[in-house]
């Protein structure tokens, strides 16, 4: 996972609806075809840290197995978040991509 992907990578995949913490990290590495891993030692303070900002909720449920789990879901805070990371890595791609074809 590259440092710092895990917040934008986690609010996107939440962007489509609530879920909880195995299954986040069930889609983002589904939908990175196996390539990107969410770590649970790393998910769940990154899910921690984005409940204490506002980003997203937390609410007790239980999973397709009939496991207790929190489900958590995007806030208004979290899209504009969402927006701001995405921004960034864009950014930071376009410099990288620059280096890369000029140095």
């Amino acid at each position: 996972m590259p440092p710092g992907a895990l917040i934008m990578l986690t609010l996107r995949v939440l962007r489509s609806g609530p879920l909880h913490g195995y299954a986040i990290a069930q889609r983002i590495r589904a939908l990175s075809d196996s390539v990107l891993e969410a770590e649970e030692g790393s998910l769940y303070p990154t899910l921690q840290k984005m409940l204490v900002e506002g980003w997203v909720t937390a609410k007790p449920g239980v999973s397709e197995t009939g496991r207790r789990v929190r489900f958590y879901t995007l806030t208004p805070a979290g899209r504009k978040q969402l927006e701001r990371e995405v921004a960034e890595y864009q950014q930071a791609t376009a410099a990288i991509q620059a280096i890369l074809r000029t140095a």
